[in-house]
């Protein structure tokens, strides 16, 4: 077998393949994974000063399955909808504000873990590896969670941040990097047999 057919061999990262795919796929890709983010956005349990909803679940699968790129530009333009006053935030929050207030560092945080999923996903961490995979859940959970409570200390302190920021969502995190690792698990293909 030379490297060439064992490059073929390989399975794709993503079961979507959107690397592949022309540019109205991966157009549609975007406009589909931001209703996705919009959608696990009202799944929400109130919470002060943060809520806990389904969103860093979607950003990490969402970078899973489209690649740190397209993942990113597809968590952008969410965002973007979001700013400019489409109700896709929190529980059908809108608004620039929200990219100010004590949510923000989350916000901000979203392309960066999901592209962070997409680069580890393409790396291997992906269905083909669940464990690896639930790792790279976890750090893209982390992330949010890290870099949101440190904007968060800003407005109310570091021991606060931590104690309202980090702490309460931490089970949350292990459980959707769970959820996350086996939904890859699902949906990875077998690698397709080299053409002769």
């Amino acid at each position: 077998m030379t490297l060439s057919t064992s490059a073929r061999q390989r399975p794709a990262f993503s079961p979507l393949d959107l690397q592949r795919r022309p540019l109205i796929w991966r157009i549609g890709a975007v406009f589909f994974g931001s209703l996705f983010l919009a959608l696990s956005s009202y799944i929400e349990v109130p919470m002060i000063p943060v809520p806990v909803t389904m969103q860093t679940f979607a950003v990490a699968l969402v970078g899973a399955l489209y690649g740190w790129r397209l993942g990113g530009v597809t968590i952008a333009a969410w965002l973007l909808e979001g700013a400019l006053g489409l109700p896709v935030l929190a529980g059908g929050a809108a608004g620039a504000h929200h990219f100010v207030g004590p949510t923000a560092g989350y916000l901000f945080a979203f392309p960066v873990a999901g592209m962070a999923m997409g680069w580890l996903a393409e790396r291997g961490w992906n269905g083909h590896r669940p464990g690896l995979a639930f790792v790279g859940m976890l750090i893209s959970n982390l992330l949010c969670l890290v870099v949101g409570a440190a904007w968060l200390a800003a407005l109310i302190g570091p021991q606060q941040a931590v104690m309202a920021g980090i702490v309460p969502f931490l089970a949350g995190a292990v459980l959707k990097a769970a959820l996350g690792a086996l939904t890859l698990r699902l949906m990875a293909r077998e690698p397709r047999p080299a053409a002769e």
